[in-house]
């Protein structure tokens, strides 16, 4: 059963306990009106602790969550892992980032377990993932910190009070920000299948790794970085409940590769965009490589492969020898 109790619980459990730990994260708390901010980078340092904490809150404290390192090609990187054996729960039910929050001019991607209870996409209902919770955990990919309006419509939206209302934000261009984005290389693959039309409560476990890119000067190349990080670099696995012949219809469909708008550093892609993510295919952004492990038949299939190349061109020298 993927469906897990109390995601908005979970993570404002973690919260509590990452603001005892503060100063020793780079991070800063501070209150909101009468809701907790939690700023991991655009005000602070932050730093790699820091982003490995802001994407289990993301996630509701559901995954395991290491840096690494992972070979792309002859080129080494340090990489971030995402592991769980709740994976619809973790990925859908909370990391994604699902709510485009617009309040006057403030605008920021709003993902975590607070989604389940605002409950406005689909995905939610198709797969029960709604709860009811006095608390409610959002993190928003921004570089300004929300005002208490914003705060306060984060609140109306999702049903809970102001003082129970916990906030935490990041910057793409921050280094926790840019570890928590790498940190969803599974959930970008859960979200793929979903797009398909493949029924994500067959995943029972996954593991996704991407590696770490260069913390950019400014958000719009750190969104280009770090979607470059799993457009070429991202490597999923998956155990699922499916028979071989449903992974073969689904698993070429699946890597990044399989989009037309791929091979083109996201950056300079976005930039031919116009800035503008509804005119980039949607099926682009998933993982390089997926491999589904079949409980059925104990056979694997993998699909796509990483991109030394694109990688390499869109980080610059950032590999090192191992």
């Amino acid at each position: 059963m993927n469906k897990f109790p109390d995601l908005n619980q979970r993570s404002s459990d973690l919260l509590d306990s990452i603001e005892a730990k503060s100063r020793l994260l780079n991070i800063e708390c501070h209150s909101l009106g009468e809701a907790r901010l939690f700023d991991f980078g655009v005000d602070c340092p932050g730093g790699l602790m820091a982003g490995l904490e802001l994407a289990r809150v993301c996630s509701a404290d559901l995954a395991r969550i290491e840096l690494g390192q992972m070979a792309v090609g002859q080129s080494h990187f340090r990489s971030v892992s995402f592991i769980s054996d709740h994976p619809l729960a973790a990925c859908m039910g909370a990391q994604y980032a699902g709510w485009p929050l617009q309040v006057d001019d403030y605008f920021a991607m709003g993902s975590g377990p607070i989604r389940s209870l605002r409950g406005e996409e689909k995905i939610l209902t198709e797969y029960s993932l709604h709860e009811k919770s006095d608390q409610g955990v959002v993190c928003l990919e921004t570089g300004k910190i929300p005002t208490e309006s914003v705060a306060r419509q984060l609140a109306e939206e999702a049903g809970v009070l102001m003082k129970n209302l916990l906030v935490a934000v990041a910057p793409t261009r921050s280094i926790a920000g840019s570890i928590q984005v790498v940190a969803r290389s599974l959930e970008t693959c859960m979200h793929k299948l979903h797009e398909l039309g493949f029924d994500l409560r067959e995943v029972v476990s996954g593991i996704g790794s991407a590696p770490i890119p260069p913390v950019a000067n400014d958000d719009l190349k750190g969104i280009g970085l770090t979607n470059d990080a799993i457009l070429f670099g991202g490597k999923v696995d998956l155990w699922v409940r499916s028979g071989e012949d449903r992974i073969r219809q689904y698993g070429p469909q699946t890597p990044s590769s399989a989009s037309p708008d791929y091979g083109t550093p996201f950056y300079d892609l976005f930039r031919q965009n116009n800035f503008d993510f509804y005119k980039i295919d949607p099926h682009l952004f998933s993982p390089a490589q997926v491999t589904f492990h079949s409980l059925e038949s104990g056979n694997s299939m993998t699909f796509g492969s990483l991109d030394e190349k694109l990688l390499t061109a869109s980080f610059g020298n950032q590999a090192f020898t191992s």
